[in-house]
């Protein structure tokens, strides 16, 4: 798995490509932390190059939206792939989560 981050006006973007998984998912872990530790309330996942996530990675975004939430921030999703949106949906996380399409369309609510 690979994390880029992007700082815009609107908020953080953090971008994921390829797996997350049981074997990275303490990176995003990190990352995510870093960002909430720096007062960054505002984080815009990227996701359209993510092809994997498990428990683990389901695990570590919840983690970040509560944060968020009770920081009084927004913390969105977007880009699904469809295999991803599928997990999402099965999990129940596609009413937990504000998931957008695009990076454009999520960057229009932030």
């Amino acid at each position: 798995m690979e994390i880029n981050e992007q700082k815009t006006d609107q908020c953080v973007i953090i971008g994921i490509t390829g797996r997350l998984d049981t074997t990275n998912y303490s990176m995003l872990e990190k990352k995510l932390m870093e960002m909430i530790d720096s007062n960054h309330h505002r984080i815009l996942v990227e996701c359209s190059k993510m092809d994997y996530i498990s428990s683990s990675g389901l695990r570590i975004l919840l983690m970040g939206l509560k944060k968020i939430t009770l920081m009084k921030g927004k913390f969105a999703l977007c880009g699904l792939q469809e295999n991803i949106h599928e997990i999402f949906e099965i999990s129940g996380f596609t009413s937990i989560f504000e998931i957008h399409p695009t990076r454009e369309d999520a960057l229009k609510v932030f």
